[in-house]
């Protein structure tokens, strides 16, 4: 057999990949292709798989060699031609599982391209593609791992073992408003009491404490700022380095709403101390009495700010603080319970930090979809996935979403999950949907700039399933869920959509479209209908990153709202102002849609020069049902942070509005 496939002379491509695939059906056996051992050749330093020691695998692993350097193509069009089944087993054979592996070249030389196919880069471990097939799996960061806890009562005899302790202080109050601020000397100012394990570390440090406040008693001028920290008390005690560190907790007697502010503040400052600090095994925190403290928020916040992303780095990594961190002890009135839910919402956001981070040869449909699965499968029964291929989006009508995501190798992956409590008793069914445009280039109307940035526009996705993995660890009451992500990729190919086009979406409606630049809404589209008809939500929300004209009104700190239900908008905002992922309520005029009339279909995808984000609102209600309560919201500004990347915004607005659903 293997004379006369070597004895095989072809003058083209095709041929070749026939012989190939004759000769890979003869050869090779499950055993060789599933084994995905790697070992390392001393001579040329390449890592292939391992397979049993036999002389057959041997004599298989030799011939294949020989035949891929006597011919001048690459593996991965060596088999393009062949069936699917010889497909897999050439890329199962060539490629190792979640491992770096770059962009092949089509030029490159058979020798290289088997390197750089099977080979790992530095420390990095990531999936990748080659030309046979995209990436299916995106990993996820792990997060922090260590004991946070709460109690009421903690000595200074406990505190002394830890090795970090943070005192929280209130600055004076703010002064009323037409109080007369001048003429107050700047020594003056009353400095906050010492209580608590406060004052008893300052009786033990013989007044070292207080003296540090007093040396620095500007930073309490007008009220501390939330988080700002004084220099740091170093003092060694049984031998042991202890650091004692004041923070900031803004003016005494603030009102409820700069309350909950500063305790998500608090957490962040919380993080930074551990960050600042480095190598901490344990930490006390201690708070004055009578605050109002916010356990949920705290905890969050300290574990959200511990996140770190080190996926795509192969040599000098970020420094995971966490790492050697054990415990975390917060002295203030609380329960586990509210650590738990503080946790899972971190969980949350850690999630949609990953998503949107993740460079979009790793996160593409097919990987999204695949997060998705893994989601479910990690809630204990309570969530289920159903993803939907071209076909069954097909039967179902979905032209609009379809046409967005045809000029893309990767195929759109419709990803529907569905959270039932495990009491049975549900009170409310509702829909979250989310964009999931993994990259937009733009399509033929191709973008002109920050498309390197465009990878954020899977944003609402990424909230949604951070919300979904948030549901399934804190178990609300009395709600299911749906969320529903349309991903695809809006890129160029010969069978992309094109401006003019027109499109007809799952309800009937035709589209014209103007800009195929404008293509979240057309994914929208088919999405809404599915949460409106055939989940059957009983409300709506729907999270995107939609247009830049909303960044142009509200900036990159709040999103834009917009519904036409009061009692929806009321029910966001209270979740807005209680989870710290701001919102504000936009204007729907009824006269802003004459701009969406289309001279040739029902409707057209892109309005007039000004007023986008409006129109864009307004495009989307043609595909809710008038009678059900729906809320678009625009997270094109806050969903990333020039400075940081992903913000995780959405998931602790989703979340904190899901749990209200199941109380009423």
């Amino acid at each position: 057999m293997f004379l006369k496939i070597f004895e095989v002379r072809v003058g083209t491509i095709r041929s070749e990949c026939k012989a190939i695939s004759l000769f890979t059906s003869a050869v090779l056996t499950p055993s060789h292709t599933s084994e995905t051992t790697m070992r390392q050749s001393p001579s040329t330093g390449m890592r292939r798989p391992s397979a049993p020691p036999s002389a057959s695998s041997a004599t298989s692993s030799l011939a294949i060699a020989l035949m891929f350097s006597s011919l001048r193509f690459t593996p991965a069009r060596a088999f393009a031609g062949s069936s699917p089944a010889i497909r897999r087993t050439s890329a199962a054979f060539l490629r190792r599982p979640a491992r770096l592996s770059h962009i092949i070249g089509r030029s490159a030389s058979t020798r290289g391209i088997a390197r750089s196919a099977s080979t790992r880069g530095g420390d990095g471990d990531f999936s990748t593609w080659t030309f046979e097939e995209p990436c299916g799996r995106m990993d996820w960061t792990a997060g922090p791992d260590f004991d946070l806890q709460v109690t009421s009562e903690l000595g200074s005899d406990a505190a002394a073992s830890s090795s970090v302790v943070v005192v929280g202080m209130y600055g004076p109050p703010k002064p009323e408003e037409g109080e007369e601020k001048e003429g107050v000397d700047e020594g003056e100012k009353p400095l906050p009491d010492l209580a608590g394990l406060a004052a008893s570390l300052d009786a033990e440090l013989d007044g070292a404490i207080g003296a540090l406040l007093v040396e620095n008693r500007k930073d309490f001028k007008d009220g501390s700022a939330t988080g700002s920290s004084l220099p740091v008390l170093r003092v060694v005690q049984n031998g042991m380095m202890r650091r004692i560190i004041v923070v900031g907790l803004g003016p005494a007697g603030a009102s409820e709403e700069d309350a909950a502010a500063s305790n998500g503040k608090l957490g962040a400052a919380l993080a930074k101390v551990l960050k600042d600090e480095k190598a901490v095994e344990s930490m006390v925190v201690s708070l004055p009495e009578g605050g109002s403290y916010d356990l949920v928020r705290i905890s969050e916040q300290l574990y959200s700010g511990l996140y770190v992303d080190n996926r795509f780095r192969s040599g000098e990594k970020v420094v995971d603080v966490a790492k050697d961190l054990k415990t975390v002890t917060l002295v203030l009135p609380g329960t586990s319970e509210e650590i738990e839910k503080g946790a899972a919402l971190a969980l949350g956001v850690g999630m949609c930090k990953d998503i949107v981070n993740a460079p979009p040869n790793i996160l593409n449909p097919k990987s999204l979809a695949d997060t998705a699965q893994q989601i479910a499968e990690s809630s204990d029964g309570t969530i289920t996935c159903k993803i939907l291929g071209v076909q069954e989006c097909e039967k179902r009508g979905m032209g609009s979403y379809l046409a967005v995501g045809r000029g893309a190798e990767v195929e759109p992956h419709f990803i529907h999950l569905t959270y039932k409590p495990k009491s049975g008793d549900v009170k409310r069914k509702v829909g979250i949907v989310g964009k999931g445009v993994t990259f937009d280039a733009g399509g033929y109307n191709i973008k002109t700039q920050m498309m390197e940035l465009m990878k954020f526009d899977c944003g609402g996705s990424a909230a949604v399933l951070g919300a979904a993995r948030t549901v399934a660890a804190s178990h609300p009451e009395g709600v299911e869920v749906h969320f529903i992500v349309a991903a695809c990729e809006n890129l160029i190919n010969g069978r992309a959509y094109r401006p003019s086009d027109v499109l007809v979406a799952s309800n009937g409606k035709t589209i014209e479209v103007l800009n195929t630049d404008a293509e979240g809404r057309l994914t929208m589209a088919d999405a809404l209908v599915y949460a409106d008809r055939e989940v059957g939500a009983e409300k709506i929300v729907e999270l995107s990153t939609l247009t830049g004209a909303c960044m142009v009104a509200l900036g990159d700190k709040l999103s834009g709202m917009w519904t036409h239900d009061d009692g929806l908008a009321a029910e966001l905002e209270a979740s807005a102002k209680a989870s710290g992922d701001k919102t504000w309520r936009m204007p729907l005029p009824a006269e802003y849609e004459d701009q969406l009339k289309s001279k040739i279909a029902d409707v057209q995808n892109l309005g007039g020069k000004y007023g986008g984000a409006i129109t864009a609102a307004l495009f989307l209600n043609h595909f809710v049902d008038k009678k059900t309560p729906f809320a678009h919201v625009d997270i094109a500004g806050p969903v990333w942070d020039a400075a940081t990347g992903a913000t995780g915004y959405g998931v602790k607005l989703l979340a904190g509005w899901i749990e209200k659903q199941g109380k009423e």
